[in-house]
Order: C-alpha cells, then sequence, then structure tokens
C-alpha cells in the first residue's frame, strides 16, 4: 500500500530523525516534540476539500497538503472539482442606488466578477458574483433606487 506524503510550503516533506510526536491539546492546539525540544502549534485553516491546512508553529505559518495515492485518481476522473453554485438572478442585498453596472447582457460572469456598484449609507458597495453564470437581463437602470430584495439581474 502506497503511503501518503505530506507537501510543507510546497516541498515534499519526508521523516525526519529526531521527530518523536504530536501532542493534541484539543482540536485546534497540538506540540510537537522533535530534538528533545517542544514546539507549540495551531490549526489556522483546515479546508478538507483541498486535503491543505494551514498551521502556524512558534509564530512562523506553514501550508500542509496531504498528498494521497488516491487524490491521483480523482483528479483524472475529475471529481476534485468544486461545486460553483449556477447564479439564476441578483436581488438587492440592502436598499440603496444603483451607480454603475460593472456587466452587460451576455457577458460570462463567475465567482467574485463584480456586478454593479450599490450605492447605500453614503457608502458605495460593489456587488460581486457569488456563483456563475451569464447576464440574461439587466432588470433596474442605473440611477435606479432599489429596496432589499428586489430583482436587478436574470442569469441564464
Amino acid at each position: 500500500m502506497a503511503e501518503t506524503k505530506y507537501i510543507v510550503d510546497g516541498n515534499e516533506v519526508k521523516g525526519e530523525k529526531g521527530f518523536s510526536s504530536v501532542e493534541w491539546i484539543d482540536d485546534t492546539y497540538f506540540t510537537i516534540h522533535f530534538m528533545g525540544k517542544k514546539f507549540h502549534g495551531e490549526i489556522v485553516e483546515a479546508p478538507t476539500e483541498d486535503q491543505k491546512m494551514t498551521i502556524k508553529v512558534n509564530q512562523r505559518t506553514f501550508e500542509v497538503k496531504k498528498d494521497r495515492p488516491i487524490d491521483e485518481l480523482i483528479h483524472k476522473m475529475g471529481l476534485d472539482k468544486k461545486k460553483v453554485r449556477k447564479l439564476h438572478q441578483l436581488k438587492s442585498p440592502m436598499p440603496g442606488r444603483i451607480l454603475k453596472f460593472s456587466v452587460e447582457v451576455g457577458d460570462e460572469v463567475s465567482i467574485g466578477t463584480p456586478l454593479l456598484t450599490l450605492e447605500a449609507m453614503k457608502m458605495e458597495n460593489v456587488i460581486k458574483a457569488e456563483g456563475e453564470g451569464k447576464v440574461k437581463a439587466i432588470v433596474k437602470d442605473k440611477e435606479t433606487v432599489v429596496e432589499k430584495g428586489e430583482l436587478i439581474i436574470a442569469f441564464e
């Protein structure tokens, strides 16, 4: 059976001499015993989908990735692609006035694409796409005042 490899900051890490154990304090904090010394660490972020985690040991941050034999098969089959929400419509997240649109009918958008700028309480808020889609219709006009929940853009 093939073994799991660990990639730390882009470099494969193999068993090191002097490493003895990891002692878990709780699900976030741990102590590493190495060369007779203790190093305190914490898990900063651990998105399980990516088999990656960000850890901090003695105030230094590392990205650790598990590289398992099954991961290559999962990748070849295309099963490692993240699910992306399909957009159907954008409703106003708050009352305000539409200052400008950053997209036009027919534009393809993905996560993070700026859609429009909405002025609310004297602040300009850039509203970004939270999924993927193609702009089917822009229902409101520039300078229109909208209430929370009003349809602004329709997607196909």
